[in-house]
């Protein structure tokens, strides 16, 4: 049992709160529609993963890295987080590509001729 892939995933995941945090490109924004948004984005990925097993599609990593705690049938415990990171990092990145293209056009409007 190793809690080496957890604890990464874990890590990458306090960064994304800090990020958040620190430039309010999410949760601190709305936080209920992030709760929302982040759990929808979470049970959408884990229906694809169980479908993708039960296909044959899917199958556990490297149980050398895993904790070995299991969810479903091949379905390991670090996948949540994962999961949890990918849909985090999805919506800083558009919390962020929204305040840079609105920033860029409020920019271009103050700096036109008149």
């Amino acid at each position: 049992m190793s809690f080496l892939y957890l604890a990464g995933l874990l890590v990458a995941l306090t960064g994304m709160v800090v990020l958040d945090a620190r430039f309010r490109l999410f949760f601190w924004v709305a936080p209920a529609r992030a709760a929302i948004t982040l759990a929808l984005g979470i049970a959408f990925f884990l229906v694809w993963d169980v479908a993708g097993i039960s296909l044959g599609i899917f199958f556990r990593g490297n149980p050398g890295i895993l904790t070995g705690v299991l969810i479903g049938a091949e379905l390991p415990l670090e996948e949540v987080f994962f999961l949890a990171l990918l849909c985090y990092l999805c919506m800083n990145l558009y919390g962020a590509v929204t305040r840079w293209l609105s920033s860029r056009g409020t920019r271009r409007v103050e700096t036109e001729p008149r």
